[in-house]
């Protein structure tokens, strides 16, 4: 699909390149995995809110992530399966919306980083510190640090994202499977050094910041736990920062994907479907991880299934 002018309010869309043969499992597919990330961290969310045993600081954060992952997915997810059995000469989409897509994505992803970080914060105040706990992790303190994380990361994006629409646009054809930041500048003919200059400052401050301060954390809570001498709490302790460290993990090597797929053009075509996986790999598996590895949460998901299942029972025989 080559660059063409007229209508540049109209961008020209590639998007996902799928063969009429396989178009429909793919799109099945892709709902049913949708279907299930909307549920399962939905669902998680509805649990940790209305479960008043589950009102602690950790499950609280917990909804920070599963709120963002809903979110991260749907922005990405719905435009994909709209476009599944459009062919490619005919997929478009209005630039306001691809800026708007564009935004959406960063802030899903600056998102991630910034609430895993203030969740490593919560695990090293709880092993490092437990007597201390309670009075450190208050509901206001919860509150200010997730409100802090999503600020954060919409300050950046709203900056990086202005950076990109003050441009004039030459170009009216994006590659990439969705609306990003760089999709949106190569728009542009104009010299992009100041968005290379604030796109890189801006992704080494955020992926900096994230992988030193989880590093730091997790090095602090692993020396804690092989010095101390409760053998049953540091196993927890563990357990519970393998968890962590296993979502975080799984998210650092998607952020990493897009960033390097736009810097290698001739990876465009092959790596479109590696480019979605940051939204979709950490949505579905964040909440199968922390469901099924956190005790308390896996529990409560456990009696939340039996008493519909008893209710069931009981409606059937009446």
């Amino acid at each position: 699909m080559e660059n063409q002018t007229g209508d540049l309010d109209i961008i020209l869309f590639e998007g996902l390149k799928v063969t009429p043969q396989s178009s429909i499992p793919a799109f099945i597919l892709l709902l049913l995995i949708y279907f299930f990330i909307m549920v399962s961290n939905i669902g998680l969310v509805v649990l940790i809110s209305t479960e008043r045993s589950l009102h602690q600081p950790m499950y609280l954060l917990f909804c920070n992530m599963s709120i963002n992952d809903a979110f991260g997915a749907s922005a990405i997810i719905p435009r994909i399966l709209s476009d599944a059995f459009t062919p490619i000469s005919e997929r478009s989409i209005n630039y306001i919306d691809c800026v708007v897509q564009a935004f959406a994505s960063h802030f899903h992803a600056g998102t991630s980083h910034t609430v895993l970080m203030i969740m490593a914060f919560d695990r090293y105040v709880a092993i490092c510190n437990p007597l201390r706990y309670a009075t450190i992790m208050t509901l206001r303190v919860v509150v200010r640090l997730s409100a802090g994380a999503w600020l954060a990361a919409f300050i950046s994006v709203a900056i990086l994202m202005g950076l990109s629409i003050r441009l004039s646009r030459c170009r009216r054809v994006i590659v990439n499977p969705f609306c990003d930041n760089a999709s949106l500048f190569k728009l542009s003919c104009e010299s992009l050094l100041y968005n290379h200059i604030y796109g890189l400052g801006s992704a080494v401050v955020i992926l900096g910041s994230s992988m030193c301060s989880v590093t730091l954390t997790y090095l602090r809570i692993a020396l804690v736990c092989l010095t101390g001498r409760n053998k049953t709490l540091n196993s927890k302790a563990l357990q519970t920062c393998g968890t962590h460290l296993a979502v975080y993990v799984i998210m650092l090597t998607m952020s990493f994907t897009p960033m390097i797929i736009h810097r290698r053009p001739e990876w465009a075509d092959s790596g479109k479907v590696a480019s979605i996986l940051f939204f979709v790999i950490p949505p579905l598996m964040n909440p199968v991880i922390y469901g099924l590895q956190c005790k308390e949460l896996r529990l409560k998901i456990f009696s939340v299934f039996h008493r519909n299942r008893v209710k069931d029972g009981k409606s059937f025989h009446k």
